[in-house]
């Protein structure tokens, strides 16, 4: 990850790690410094127990891909979080975990496409706001525009199974839940 000064802090929920597309353009976006991402080992555990529990015929790239998580980006994981979690209130108690560990890391962000198990009323008292995935990579471009379209150009011309046209990679932004985005995209797909 590049080390530039006074980026914001964001703690990603594991329903936005799930998704490849989203995970990897946030991923991408934060190795580049645009932000400081977060997770704790309870994020990389339910996301990967989601993901195996669809698909675990992928076991060996879901783990590979967690290793690579860990060895990339060790500043991400938050710890010390657990004994404020008792004393946190949400929707669905199961999510705490998630709240506690932002606080811990002095998150400005939680990145969920779950908006619902973090109501701004329990967030605003620890100055944390919650944002979808979409919506924050949205922001992030329009913070960053420059170098989000390179990050974004060099993602489109990576894969190669199957590999995309700067519209086909638009309209796979757009199908993957990223529509935001995507419309952040169409007037530069020359350049893309």
């Amino acid at each position: 990850m590049k080390h530039i000064a006074d980026r914001f802090v964001v703690l990603l929920d594991a329903n936005v790690l799930y998704p490849f597309r989203k995970r990897d353009i946030l991923l991408r976006f934060y190795h580049a410094g645009l932000f400081q991402a977060r997770w704790s080992e309870d994020i990389l555990a339910e996301w990967t127990h989601s993901l195996l529990s669809m698909r675990p015929e992928l076991s060996t790239s879901i783990n590979s891909q967690l290793a690579a998580m860990r060895e990339v980006f060790p500043e991400a994981l938050v710890t010390g979080y657990e004994s404020l979690v008792g004393g946190l209130t949400l929707p669905d108690p199961d999510d705490r975990h998630v709240l506690a560990a932002a606080i811990q890391c002095g998150a400005q962000h939680i990145v969920t496409d779950n908006l619902a198990d973090f109501p701004k009323a329990a967030l605003d008292h620890f100055s944390i706001e919650a944002i979808d995935a979409d919506e924050f990579l949205s922001r992030t471009f329009d913070l960053y525009p420059v170098e989000a379209l390179e990050i974004l150009r060099t993602t489109r011309k990576s894969y190669k199974n199957p590999p995309f046209t700067p519209s086909e990679f638009v309209f796979d932004l757009t199908a993957k839940g990223l529509p935001k985005l995507a419309s952040r995209l169409r007037p530069n797909r020359a350049i893309l």
